[in-house]
């Protein structure tokens, strides 16, 4: 045995490496698991090789995400192959809430405990009853929501994080399994939203990003009022330096109050999310969208309207069963009007237990596939020339990722973390994680700009 194996041998396990797979809604999640973990005296462990305790948060949301969580499940039982009387496995989050079958669970025995929704803030309870099989928060219909006093420990660039408003949907479109996996919607309260993006802001925080599911209907649950409006207004009248951004907004549940509150809040980036999905009455109507092509158009009026230099970020689906050539021509000819300055598209996937996926006027997939591929390589052109119409101009960045005086960031107003578009950097001086600086743009290309920090 070689000296650096012997060593080795002799490192107690300890702590949880996690790994977090899915959107920001679920990242939240792994940090209220890492925050209550911490509290129990279940440190993090950034090395697997030394961790005692390996925890997988899983995303359900497409058949794209449920494969990689299988991967994920794999690498998780080889590590714990190679010592498994010290090393326990634990999976979490929506794909065990979406196995009502258990046919996951009865798949890989290796793991030692599985966690349904509801057994985020119950996480420190499984880690400590990890025994083959138990199994935990995984009810019909789950109601678990944290609050500003929970333990939670923030896994984003220190500059950035996100704050769940609400969890949970009651929509119900025709496609998606979300309200069957994250139950219906339930808001917190705003004091309680106030409260966190203070201790956010206080603790270093720049970049508040408010998300939900659908955090247009935030308050439509509650009896006291609250709206996303008055919310917003709340969190505009914080103490400190910064701005927040809106994710995952719904066309239908725009109003009046929201767009007089967009036009003055001083904090509020003029970007907003809007999945769109179609434009079709038709497809609207098949989708379950609540909306018809009138009203989207009427929002998207209004925002503009209210803040005329608004970053609209979408997405759409094509293929939806039923989807004629003249329905996706339909849709591509708005995308060419609209020149979304954001937009994302994806073929359609049919979800189990929803409605859609009963249907039996399917789109063959590689039509629906060659329709996607076909709004995005018109969005590329749309996307370049307006990254091109930027050349010379200087913008307002934070810097993401540094390196001396090089940096990647994004446009401030433009750009959301992850998902959208960055700028390369160069300055004569050292850049600073989370630093703001004014930059002249001297390169565009398709979803990349490149800029000399002034």
């Amino acid at each position: 045995m070689s000296i650096k194996n012997s060593r080795r041998s002799r490192i107690t396990a300890e702590g949880v490496y996690l790994v977090s797979l899915g959107c920001p809604k679920n990242l939240v999640d792994s940090e209220v698991m890492a925050g209550s973990l911490i509290s129990g005296g279940i440190p993090l462990n950034f090395d697997a090789s030394t961790a005692k305790y390996y925890l997988i948060n899983t995303c359900a949301f497409l058949p794209g995400a449920r494969s990689e969580c299988e991967n994920a499940i794999a690498e998780g039982i080889r590590w714990k192959k190679r010592a498994p009387q010290q090393r326990k496995l634990i999976v979490s989050g929506c794909l065990i809430q979406q196995d009502k079958q258990k046919l996951i669970r009865n798949k890989y025995p290796e793991v030692d405990a599985w966690s349904g929704v509801d057994g985020v803030g119950d996480i420190l309870q499984t880690f400590q009853q990890a025994d083959s099989g138990y199994t935990t928060g995984d009810s019909d219909l789950p109601t678990y929501l944290y609050d500003e006093n929970t333990p939670r420990l923030q896994l984003t660039l220190p500059h950035v994080a996100y704050l769940k408003i609400a969890d949970g949907c009651n929509n119900c479109c025709s496609y998606c399994s979300i309200p069957l996996i994250r139950g219906r919607l339930r808001s917190r309260s705003v004091d309680s939203v106030v409260k966190e993006a203070q201790d956010l802001i206080n603790n270093g925080v720049y970049e508040i990003i408010l998300i939900a599911q659908d955090i247009t209907a935030y308050g439509a649950d509650r009896q006291d009022g609250a709206t996303l409006a008055k919310l917003l207004k709340a969190l505009d009248g914080l103490q400190g330096d910064y701005c927040l951004r809106l994710l995952y907004t719904h066309p239908a549940h725009y109003t009046d109050e929201f767009f007089a509150e967009y036009a003055v809040n001083k904090h509020l980036l003029p970007y907003l999310d809007i999945p769109l999905q179609h434009i079709n009455d038709d497809i609207l109507q098949k989708m379950g969208r609540k909306c018809s092509r009138q009203r989207i158009e009427e929002v998207l009026q209004k925002i503009r309207a209210a803040r005329p230099e608004s970053i609209i970020r979408t997405t759409f689906i094509t293929g939806l069963p039923g989807e004629s050539d003249a329905e996706f021509d339909e849709l591509m000819e708005f995308v060419k009007t609209q020149k979304f300055a954001r937009l994302g598209v994806f073929s359609y996937s049919p979800e189990p237990g929803t409605p859609a996926a009963e249907r039996t006027d399917r789109v063959e997939l590689p039509l629906a596939e060659a329709r996607a591929e076909a709004i995005m390589a018109e969005q590329q052109k749309i996307a370049l020339a307006a990254n091109q119409a930027l050349m010379g101009k200087t913008l307002t960045v934070i810097c993401d990722a540094v390196e001396g005086r090089h940096a990647i960031g994004r446009v401030l107003d433009m750009d959301a973390p992850e998902i959208d578009n960055t700028i390369h950097l160069t300055a004569q001086r050292r850049l600073k994680c989370g630093e703001i600086c004014q930059a002249r743009v001297t390169e565009a290309k398709t979803f990349d700009l490149y800029a000399i920090v002034c």
